[in-house]
């Protein structure tokens, strides 16, 4: 069978959201050179990923690979977290 050789798309973002169930929402932080005045501005990308087994915290650096629509929001999907978020500890 002739099979594609398909580079994943894959990239990397800060947990926002985890309230939902093998859900989770991350955002991706870039800066764009503004066309007519030069200025570097911060955008944000958001995206909707799919997480199986909800390994996934608020404030965790994750890498995510594009994949097929899990559902009408979600076409990524978690592939590791690169670091843990701090953990604030009560007083």
């Amino acid at each position: 069978s002739r099979m594609q050789e398909r580079k994943l798309k894959i990239v990397t973002g800060v947990v926002i959201s985890n309230s939902g169930d093998k859900s989770i929402k991350i955002a991706i932080d870039f800066k764009v050179r503004h066309p007519k005045y030069g200025k570097y501005v911060k955008r944000r990308t958001k995206l909707g990923v799919h997480d199986e087994h909800n390994q996934a915290g608020a404030g965790d650096v994750v890498e995510v690979a594009e994949c097929r629509p899990y559902s009408k929001t979600k076409s990524w999907r978690l592939v590791k977290v690169v670091e843990r978020a701090v953990q604030q500890r009560e007083a």
